[in-house]
């Protein structure tokens, strides 16, 4: 399972890197393993100025949706628009094109977990 130590992660499986005041957001290798096979990403929410906690989208599975969280507060300027062709790349590169989120940060991140604290939080 690939946890980048150069990322940090949250509670709820997302993954986020933060590059001065924006960050590139999306979900985890381990999330997306548990999802399955990731056929539809919803999220309209570009333009929109989002709470920590709040839900950014959905990723649907072959089995099950699932509500997508923001990780920090911020506007969310971006969107992986390769997703909709091809919504797999979450499952085959979710630390690369699989990315779902680019938001402009509002504030400082808190409860943000280390690659470390993540690993603990899964039991890896």
């Amino acid at each position: 399972m690939n946890i980048p130590a150069t990322l940090q992660y949250t509670k709820d499986h997302e993954w986020i890197k933060i590059e001065g005041t924006q960050a590139t957001i999306g979900i985890t290798d381990f999330a997306q393993g548990e999802l399955g096979d990731i056929v539809y990403v919803d999220i309209n929410t570009v333009g929109q100025q989002l709470d920590e906690h709040a839900v950014f989208g959905t990723v649907e599975a072959v089995k099950t949706v699932s509500d997508l969280f923001m990780p920090v507060k911020g506007k969310v300027v971006d969107v992986n628009k390769g997703l909709d062709a091809a919504p797999e790349k979450v499952n085959h590169d979710p630390y690369g094109d699989g990315w779902m989120i680019k938001v402009e940060l509002s504030g400082t991140p808190a409860n943000l977990l280390s690659a470390d604290q993540y690993k603990e939080l899964i039991g890896k």
